[in-house]
């Protein structure tokens, strides 16, 4: 009677179990192909508006093509896997198969394209502050083959980091260190950036105000470049806010399942909900360019009529 009854709980709890994960599957399921599709179309009409912009300097349009390169891959390639990883823990025990190659594809293309344009984001917030503090230096320093040369390097190291740590014995930590060293540098690169531009202002008022009576000849287009500089700034700043904000709770999430002890679904809630808020940054980073850069908003508004 105790085997009975017992057996009987953990049928019971199975079922449960089973319908709570395909509940939840549904939803995250739902939330990824919506996003996968809106992050392909976004980022394909990114590429084409900056294929039509020619006021931006080239190192920075490259860096913002590879940003919309790696975007365009995780809609077309990790998110897709995504979904089919979770259709998969919603089939179970129903005779289908997926090919085991799809799981080995998956997280190693999320980590080496997620881990790009994190990078790649880094370099676009620095790639900024050298601008502003080179002054007329910087198309002398910051040339379109260093910045190519730069790419490489980023998708070199997080290549081999990635095929070191799923296929080596490298730890899942050294991933999470590089990821959260590059958060720092933006946030600390905007930090220099805000506080330079606003001294910068304030300087150009105070000359405004003094030669008020002058041909302003010097002031107005000065004036004219920070205002634009500062649009520029605030575009990248909303693009490492979200990038931020979706990189974060993956970066918890590795460290949580790394060296905390959870129950299997809280495990698989967890990486659900990182992983579908990494993925949503490939869908934001299109939004904030039309919204905040006004030569890739009117391209992309050209592109559609």
């Amino acid at each position: 009677m105790l085997n009975t009854t017992d057996d009987d709980a953990n049928s019971s709890f199975e079922v449960s179990y089973l319908e709570s994960l395909v509940g939840t599957n549904a939803a995250f399921l739902s939330f990824n192909i919506f996003f996968a599709i809106t992050t392909t179309l976004g980022n394909v009409l990114i590429l084409i508006a900056l294929h039509k912009v020619t006021s931006i300097h080239p190192p920075t349009k490259l860096l913002f093509r590879c940003l919309a390169v790696t975007d365009l891959c995780v809609g077309l390639l990790s998110q897709p896997l995504f979904t089919v990883n979770l259709i998969d823990e919603g089939i179970t025990n129903s005779g289908i198969t997926i090919p085991d190659v799809i799981f080995t594809i998956w997280p190693v293309s999320s980590l080496i394209l997620c881990g790009v344009s994190l990078l790649t984001s880094t370099a676009i917030s620095v790639h900024r502050l050298l601008a502003l503090l080179l002054g007329l230096r910087y198309r002398h320093v910051v040339t379109l083959r260093r910045v190519r040369a730069l790419i490489i390097f980023c998708w070199f190291l997080v290549g081999a980091l990635v095929g070191c740590t799923i296929f080596g014995d490298l730890s899942f930590f050294v991933y999470i260190v590089l990821m959260l060293i590059s958060l720092i540098i933006s946030t600390v690169s905007f930090a220099k950036i805000y506080f330079r531009l606003r001294q910068q202002l304030l300087y150009v008022q105070g000359h405004h105000h003094q030669e008020q009576q002058q041909p302003p000849c010097g002031v107005v287009p000065t004036a004219l470049n920070l205002a634009r500089y500062k649009k520029t700034v605030s575009a990248i700043a909303w693009v490492q806010l979200g990038l931020f904000a979706c990189y974060s709770p993956f970066c918890v999430t590795l460290l949580l399942l790394s060296y905390a002890y959870l129950d299997a679904f809280s495990e698989l809630i967890l990486l659900n909900i990182s992983l579908s808020l990494l993925y949503l940054n490939s869908s934001l980073n299109p939004i904030l360019y039309c919204w905040k850069i006004r030569e890739v908003k009117k391209a992309v508004k050209d592109i559609i009529r």
